[in-house]
């Protein structure tokens, strides 16, 4: 019994940690994407078009735009170039964690503060 034990653990901790979740940051980059959340108990939608360092974002019919300044492949900071208050001035720090064929998972805060939100993007073209 302690020999099939001692056997079982080592593969299946072979198994689990060889697991990482797909990351192909890159194909991210550029693109039109669409991310839906939860504000005020109200679902709502943003699409927005990220190109090089822009992305243009589009909510309840108003367009804003964002520099995009990349740190790595899959961690980047967006900044809008318009900020119409205080809050708006603040960068966000945004990082993909896993990907698929259309679509990332990222987790998002202000710069500076710790609490990090998490969401998924869509790539539609």
């Amino acid at each position: 019994m302690m020999r099939k034990v001692f056997f079982s653990v080592p593969i299946l901790f072979l198994a689990f940690s060889c697991y990482a979740p797909q990351r192909d940051c890159k194909a991210f980059t550029d693109g039109k994407f669409s991310f839906t959340t939860v504000i005020d108990g109200e679902e709502v939608t943003t699409t927005f078009l990220r190109s090089g360092d822009l992305e243009i974002d589009y909510f309840q019919g108003k367009a804003d735009s964002s520099s995009v300044r990349w740190i790595n492949d899959c961690e980047y900071i967006v900044r809008k170039l318009s900020p119409k208050n205080k809050s708006e001035e603040q960068a966000v720090h945004m990082k993909i964690l896993s990907t698929t064929d259309n679509s990332y998972t990222f987790e998002y805060n202000m710069v500076g503060a710790s609490k990090k939100s998490k969401g998924t993007a869509i790539k539609i073209d």
